[in-house]
């Protein structure tokens, strides 16, 4: 018989993850005792249990905009090599201990640098930490890096070379962060176009407060590799009341293209662009069976674990062990690594633990 869809079963099992920011997953305790290292006194509270429900509290508001406020103190106390070390490091082995044997963790160095330390130092920081935490979790997880540019600021073109300049040392590809609504994707097409001469990835948020004409540039004009989130490509896929499916034409591009959608549901429902789980476009597109994957996106503000989220979806939508490899398996196939790397952990770790978990 199949092991039963329990929480401690579901952290078991071999898990993948694209979509996780690192100043959106500190615990509550790191951030109390880093901010009475520096002297940071802007913290709601300094009790570890209440400090955790502050975030989860303002990131629960419906807007993308006040959920990003919630960083002001995450990136606060990550002013110092060492702070980001730490940070970097917990981040591995939490997730480890959640059962994810693959992350790539995404962050934007220039909101490190109002200390005055220099874009490879914060790089490096991280990097140490992340190699860190590996090495305490017996080298059970491995973790790639995303270096993001903010996309109200200008200097994306910097970020994009930072990310190729890093490349050998595990940082796997770019990103743009930030608010959505006002600041397009193609502010860097220069970015995106020095990326992809380089063969370098990289991945554009998309399609998380802003509807279809984002993911249509993110697509078309930058030619992204992924869509993060990319919750509204839903808005391009029409039901009759008979049942039967319309699949517009950007929908059916990025579906046709297998181009992979890093959803984070619980984070979707904070933010506004799903109502609840249960009326997440998760249930369609995956039904559609678009390139859909799981995510945390910040594990402070939703309080959430790649566990959590699996064990969300299974509720909601009845999904099994077979539904919770294949999202696995998708996100291993869309991931920034080589290829052999990613065959390897679909073959060898990935489907013999679903496989001991269905038998």
């Amino acid at each position: 018989m199949p092991t039963p869809m329990t929480p401690e079963a579901i952290r078991r099992a071999p898990k993948v993850l694209l979509h996780d920011h690192l100043d959106g997953g500190l615990r509550p305790q790191t951030v109390i005792e880093l901010a009475d290292t520096i002297g940071y006194t802007d913290l709601p509270t300094t009790e570890p249990e209440a400090l955790g429900s502050w975030f989860r509290d303002a990131a629960d508001s419906g807007s993308l905009v006040r959920y990003l406020e919630t960083f002001a103190h995450t990136c606060g106390v990550m002013q110092s090599e060492q702070a980001l070390v730490r940070v970097a490091a917990e981040a591995a082995e939490d997730l480890a201990a959640d059962g994810v044997v693959y992350a790539e963790v995404r962050y934007a160095p220039e909101l490190f640098l109002p200390s005055g330390l220099s874009l490879e130092q914060i790089v490096e920081a991280v990097q140490e930490g992340f190699r860190q935490g590996e090495r305490t979790t017996g080298n059970k997880i491995r973790i790639g890096t995303l270096l993001c540019a903010m996309r109200q600021n200008e200097g994306w073109q910097r970020i994009a070379e930072l990310a190729v300049r890093y490349r050998d040392a595990a940082v796997v590809g770019f990103d743009i962060a930030g608010p959505e609504a006002g600041f397009p994707p193609t502010r860097g097409l220069d970015a995106f176009e020095y990326l992809r001469q380089q063969n370098a990835h990289f991945t554009i948020h998309a399609g998380e407060a802003f509807g279809l004409p984002s993911i249509w540039e993110a697509i078309q004009h930058c030619g992204t590799d992924r869509l993060g989130h990319g919750v509204r490509i839903v808005d391009d896929i029409t039901q009759d009341a008979d049942g039967s499916v319309h699949i517009g034409r950007l929908a059916g591009f990025v579906r046709d293209k297998r181009i992979p959608l890093e959803m984070c549901p619980s984070s979707n429902v904070q933010t506004g662009a799903a109502k609840s789980i249960a009326e997440h476009p998760i249930g369609l597109l995956t039904e559609l069976r678009f390139r859909v994957t799981v995510n945390t996106d910040n594990r402070l503000m939703s309080g959430c674990t790649m566990t959590s989220e699996f064990a969300a979806l299974h509720e909601a939508f009845g999904y099994g062990w077979s539904d919770m490899q294949w999202f696995t398996v998708n996100a291993m196939k869309s991931a920034f690594i080589g290829f052999d790397e990613r065959l390897a952990l679909i073959n060898e770790v990935i489907k013999p633990g679903y496989a001991d978990l269905m038998a």
